[in-house]
């Protein structure tokens, strides 16, 4: 009898048990380990993966927002998902992510809001057209730090405003452009889109080329398609596009956006990230 294939790394991260409706229950994943704890990205994908295996499910992801409460750390965790009102066309949920702290006492570590939406057709356009850029094919990968588990999953080829190669504090730009998809290669779906709205290191790092404490307070990934359109991406490349807006007084915020190669616009993104000068 030949072996059930092995699972890609990301849905082997993803895998949640639901015992109820709404209670599920999961363990972190080495292979998206970030320097302190699980990658940011993974937790987003989680809950997404978690509604998206609801029954109580309506439509497809429109928007989530997560909020990074406090240090997820290694072992296993429940999620509380719950679909609080459902519309004709919208559907608004809540998710709590809890782990039990060193006496056993369950502790909220995430929280996040979701809106799924059945969605329609009807007049569309795109106010910002993908940039151009060089083909993915003609780029090199890049691994911006070693022995950072998580980067070995996605291959990331910048354009412009890699991770400074000196820090110096000569930064004069906070703009990231760069191709990226799962690796191994791996057909795109919502869970893999919402992890990697969050690929990009943060901004304060190359505006200022100095490597100083940071890390993502909060996120929203709106998801502007459906299922249709991720599936006529396939597997192939994602060009990211992120800057951030303003930093003060310890937090900056940082925008971006994700085109396929056929140049249609698949998220957006917005976050707040904390960090010490």
């Amino acid at each position: 009898m030949s072996k059930p294939p092995t699972p890609h790394p990301f849905d082997a991260a993803l895998a949640l048990s639901q015992d109820t409706p709404g209670h599920f229950t999961g363990h972190t994943s080495p292979a998206y380990w970030n320097m302190v704890g699980p990658f940011g990205g993974i937790t987003a994908a989680t809950i997404v993966r978690a509604i998206m295996d609801h029954p109580q499910r309506l439509g497809e992801p429109l928007s989530l927002t997560v909020n990074y409460a406090g240090a997820l750390t290694e072992g296993p965790f429940e999620l509380q998902v719950t679909p609080v009102r459902t519309n004709r066309s919208t559907q608004h949920w809540t998710v709590t992510l809890l782990q039990n702290d060193p006496a056993g006492l369950p502790v909220v570590t995430t929280t996040a809001t979701a809106v799924t939406a059945a969605r329609r057709e009807t007049w569309s356009q795109s106010d910002t057209p993908i940039p151009a850029v060089p083909a993915p094919e003609t780029l090199e990968r890049r691994v911006m730090f070693k022995g950072v588990e998580w980067l070995s999953r996605y291959d990331m080829r910048p354009i412009t405003g890699p991770v400074p190669r000196l820090w110096d504090g000569g930064g004069h730009t906070s703009l990231t452009q760069l191709w990226m998809r799962d690796e191994p290669a791996r057909p795109l779906d919502f869970a893999a889109l919402a992890s990697m709205c969050d690929v990009f290191f943060p901004r304060v790092w190359l505006r200022r080329a100095t490597q100083v404490p940071a890390g993502t307070v909060s996120i929203t990934v709106y998801f502007h398609a459906g299922s249709a359109a991720l599936a006529a991406t396939g597997s192939g490349y994602l060009l990211g596009q992120a800057q951030a807006q303003e930093f003060r007084n310890g937090f900056f915020d940082q925008t971006a956006q994700v085109w396929n190669q056929a140049g249609v616009m698949l998220a957006t993104s917005h976050q707040v990230v904390y960090f010490k000068a």
